[in-house]
C-alpha cells in the first residue's frame, strides 16, 4: 500500500541536544555533542524538567537559554529536544577533549605547514640526531715514550675535505680537549693509524684511549683498544690501525669533556695525521636527549 501523509523531505528534523546540568542559575549554554548549538526559535524546543515538559517559558539568545527564574541544582534535565535546522557552533578554544575526537581524525591535511615546527614535532620526545661532526690529526705525531699513554694535545682540525658534511655546531677543542655543544647522549669513536720502520721481535704493540671527565678535571679511560704491529720486512714501514667507541651522557657541558690518548711499547712509532686526508681521527655524533 502507498504511503499516505506528508513526503518523507517533509518530516521535520528532530534533533536531540545534550542534557543540561543544573546549578541554581537561570540561565545555560544549549550544546549538542559538547559543541554550542544554537535553534532555530525559542518555539522549536522542547524541554523536561523533573518529568515536566517546558514550552514556551523560555528564551534563547544565540546558545543560551533563559527560564527567567532560577533552576534548582536539584533538578533533572530529563531531555531536550530541537525541532527543525539549528546551528553547531565552533566550540570555544581548549574546550575540544580527547573523547570528542574521532579516531584517525586528525591528518596531514588539516594541519597549516607553518603550523609544524621543529619545537611542536619534538616537544616531550628524545631529540634526534641534532649534531655529527669528525676532527683530525693535521700531522702525524711521532711516539717516543716507551708504553707511556700520552695525550694527542695538538694538531686536531676538524675535517674538511671530500665532501665532509657536518650537522648543528659541532665540537670544540683546546690543547686536545673537546667541549661537546649541547647536553644529551653522544657517539665518541676514535680511530688510530700506526706505522714503525723498525719493529722486531716479540710483544709489539700500540694502542688507544678514549678518556673522559665529569668533572672537568680528572680522566679516566673510558675505552681502549690495542693492536699487534708486525716486524718491518726489507725495511718497509709495518702498518697497525685500531678504533674504539663510547656512549657518553653529556649532562653538563662545563664539566663533561674528553680527550685521546695513544700508546706504544715501541719508541719511532708514528701516528699518522694529514691535513688532507683522514687517518688518525675521532668522530661525535648526538643520538638524543640525555
Amino acid at each position: 500500500m502507498a504511503y499516505i501523509g506528508r513526503d518523507t523531505d517533509k518530516i521535520s528534523n528532530v534533533e536531540v541536544l545534550d542534557n543540561i546540568t543544573f546549578d541554581g542559575s537561570s540561565s545555560y549554554t544549549l550544546q549538542k555533542g559538547g559543541s554550542n548549538f544554537t535553534p532555530s526559535s525559542a518555539n522549536t524546543l522542547l524541554v523536561s524538567i523533573n518529568g515536566v515538559v517546558q514550552a514556551g517559558n523560555f528564551t534563547v539568545s544565540g546558545s543560551t537559554i533563559d527560564f527567567g527564574t532560577a533552576v534548582a541544582g536539584t533538578s533533572t534535565c530529563d531531555f531536550i529536544l530541537h525541532y527543525g535546522v539549528g546551528l553547531i557552533t565552533a566550540p570555544a578554544d581548549g574546550t575540544v577533549t580527547t573523547a570528542k575526537i574521532g579516531s584517525n581524525a586528525v591528518t596531514t591535511a588539516k594541519i597549516a605547514d607553518a603550523n609544524v615546527t621543529s619545537a611542536k614535532m619534538f616537544s616531550g620526545f628524545a631529540n634526534g640526531i641534532t649534531m655529527a661532526d669528525q676532527w683530525r690529526l693535521s700531522a702525524t705525531y711521532s711516539y717516543s715514550n716507551n708504553q707511556a699513554d700520552i695525550d694527542l694535545t695538538s694538531n686536531w682540525e676538524r675535517v674538511d675535505t671530500d665532501g665532509f658534511g657536518q650537522i648543528g655546531t659541532g665540537m670544540t677543542e683546546s690543547s686536545g680537549i673537546f667541549t661537546f655543544p649541547s647536553t644529551g647522549i653522544y657517539l665518541i669513536t676514535f680511530t688510530f693509524f700506526a706505522d714503525n720502520t723498525a719493529a722486531t721481535g716479540n710483544n709489539r704493540f700500540v694502542g688507544g684511549n678514549i678518556s673522559t671527565t665529569l668533572d672537568n678535571s680528572s680522566y679516566s679511560g673510558a675505552s681502549q683498544v690495542y693492536s699487534n704491529i708486525p716486524a718491518a720486512a726489507m725495511s718497509k714501514d709495518a702498518f697497525t690501525n685500531g678504533s674504539m667507541f663510547h656512549m657518553f651522557d653529556v649532562t653538563d657541558v662545563t664539566t663533561h669533556k674528553v680527550k685521546f690518548r695513544v700508546t706504544a711499547n715501541l719508541n719511532s712509532t708514528n701516528f699518522q695525521g694529514n691535513t688532507s686526508l683522514t687517518s688518525t681521527s675521532a668522530s661525535f655524533t648526538r643520538l638524543g636527549d640525555t
